[in-house]
């Protein structure tokens, strides 16, 4: 279990990636292509780490008779290793209180300063305090799973990674997994194979809770990605978005114009569009959880997962819906997250505030319009880009409203899961923070 994405805005908007004029641009990304591009780039270097572990191996892709569902049976809880693994000797484990403003500050500076950056080093995400919360405090979430490494000497804090628990169905399995999220470690410790022993840390620790199964995303090829997910930015400021290089200017495009083209109404324009409250939680939680039964793995929310993943939270998460000012039937829902990236080295710009497509439903307002005033509420609240994966129904909207595609992937996996077959982006209903 792992995690290392490509950053924030990473994926930069690349203009020349024009999947119109290449047809075959798209097929590209079939799993086998994956593969035998990495294993020829790497000369078949193997992945000593996770060749070892329940996953899907590449040497299994395309084999139609191996059986879905877990990889391995569970251990009884009594074998489960009882004791924590072996750290190098100048390193002790420590269990991470989110709910401490002095750990959640360590946790917060350790991420902003060694967590994922893009290829050209330019931006590095800079997840908030009250973000951290927000993804480390779920319903039912267990403390022991955030789980960091300190320095015996100054007892400072050098490496991370977190576990919250879901509930996540596959066809018509749910099955209880943790989500793993937030591997870091410091730059200067980054030859000390710490990450393996990180993994099996919280492996461990997911085992002691009768958990067997994992979820997590990654922006480089591990053994084996359920599905391939590209990064499409849409520009809401689109000077700032090139002064600091996150994008280019076109060619035969001036910035006046590159500003006419990417400019929004000043408000939404459906009747009855307004944000989330408390009392919409059970109307939410139908719509969400009728729109999710047609994904092939997808989150079984209950009404508390929607109250504590949904609910507006100033810079974190942000939610409307469509009440029909007739009937005050809820119709339709949007939401996106809040992921601002360090700018990396400008004298006039620090940070690239970006918002992140979370879940949205339709049912009345169509996707297009419903995304066009989630674009418009953001502009309002001066995002500087909307980025969104082609996930569920989202490449229905992607080109129409001006979303560019990125130059990052994002590879999904499971833990001890196998799925027969890769899946097309728009069978999946899962976004991980």
């Amino acid at each position: 279990m792992g995690d290392n994405k490509s950053p924030s805005g990473s994926p930069k908007e690349n203009p020349d990636n024009d999947s119109d004029a290449n047809p075959l641009a798209k097929d590209d990304s079939s799993l086998e292509t994956i593969v035998r591009k990495f294993q020829d780039s790497m000369s078949l270097k193997k992945h000593k780490f996770w060749e070892t572990q329940p996953v899907g191996q590449f040497k299994e892709v395309g084999d139609s008779s191996l059986p879905e569902g877990p990889i391995e049976p569970p251990t009884p809880l009594s074998e489960v290793k009882q004791e924590p693994y072996n750290l190098p000797t100048a390193y002790e484990w420590t269990t991470c209180d989110m709910d401490s403003e002095e750990t959640c500050l360590e946790v917060y500076n350790l991420l902003k300063n060694n967590y994922v950056e893009d290829d050209e080093n330019m931006f590095r995400f800079n997840y908030s305090k009250e973000f951290l919360r927000w993804a480390l405090r779920p319903p039912s979430y267990f403390r022991s799973w955030h789980i960091g490494v300190c320095a015996k000497s100054s007892k400072k804090l050098v490496a991370f990674i977190t576990g919250v628990p879901a509930r996540i169905r596959v066809r018509d399995e749910v099955v209880r997994m943790a989500e793993i999220n937030f591997l870091c470690v410091h730059k200067k410790l980054r030859s000390k194979r710490l990450a393996p022993v990180m993994i099996k840390e919280v492996t461990r620790r997911v085992h002691l809770e009768n958990i067997w199964q994992a979820a997590y995303t990654a922006g480089v090829v591990l053994p084996t990605p359920i599905t391939t997910c590209q990064y499409w930015h849409r520009s809401l400021n689109p000077k700032k978005l090139i002064d600091v290089g996150f994008s280019r200017l076109g060619a035969r495009m001036t910035m006046s114009r590159t500003i006419k083209l990417y400019k929004l109404p000043d408000s939404p324009v459906t009747p009855g569009f307004r944000k989330m409250e408390l009392r919409d939680v059970p109307a939410v939680t139908r719509l969400l959880r009728n729109y999710l039964s047609q994904f092939v793995v997808a989150p079984d929310f209950d009404e508390d997962d929607v109250e504590h993943w949904l609910l507006p939270s100033e810079n974190v998460v942000d939610s409307y819906l469509v009440e029909s000012p007739e009937t005050h039937e809820i119709t339709d829902f949007c939401s996106f997250y809040t992921l601002p990236s360090s700018i990396l080295g400008n004298q006039t710009y620090s940070t690239l505030k970006a918002a992140y497509s979370y879940y949205n439903v339709s049912t009345k307002t169509p996707l297009l319009q419903l995304m066009n005033d989630a674009l418009i509420v953001a502009k309002q609240k001066d995002y500087d880009v909307f980025n969104a994966l082609d996930v569920m129904q989202n490449e229905s909207f992607l080109k129409e409203l001006k979303f560019g595609p990125g130059d990052g992937q994002l590879h999904y996996y499971l833990y001890n899961y196998r799925i027969r077959r890769e899946l097309k982006p728009s069978e999946l209903g899962l976004v991980l923070l």
